[in-house]
């Protein structure tokens, strides 16, 4: 039986795309399946987990996933579609990559927060100076009238 085709794609590329694939195993929210080529139409959404499939030539490859959509197409083709997706070759290596994202994720999550609450204590602090001046903050008196 000819192998199946794997495709992982994120929004902003195509993570994976391998044509020699002899099986598959990923967990949804009923649990983990397998995939092996001959596997009958399906169509399942995984919200966060790792994927990991065999190649041709016996060594298994890994995907952390997130907020994916799997579809299984004609026994030989196996799509997924997801936010992120980030690979390894073993699973160790895959855990502290992932655990790294995060962190890095966070680190820049905290750091826009910290600039938008300066963006608004600025905002803030030039309202209250023009209204302290009793400045025009709404620009009415620049109006011509009619």
């Amino acid at each position: 039986m000819r192998p199946l085709t794997l495709i992982i794609a994120t929004p902003l590329h195509i993570a994976v795309q391998d044509d020699a694939v002899a099986s598959l195993r990923a967990e949804d929210a009923s649990g983990g399946f397998g995939i092996l080529p001959g596997h009958a139409d399906f169509l399942t959404v995984m919200d966060a987990g790792v994927l990991r499939w065999r190649g041709a030539g016996g060594s298994w490859r890994f995907a952390a996933l997130r907020g994916a959509v799997l579809t299984v197409t004609d026994g030989q083709r196996v799509d997924i579609a997801c936010r992120e997706a980030i690979l390894g070759e073993d699973l160790a290596g895959l855990q502290a990559r992932v655990a790294a994202t995060r962190a890095e994720q966070a680190d820049a999550g905290r750091r826009a927060r910290a600039q938008d609450a300066h963006l608004h204590a600025r905002a803030i602090r030039r309202l209250m100076r023009q209204l302290a001046g009793g400045g025009d903050t709404l620009g009415l008196l620049n109006e011509a009238e009619p």
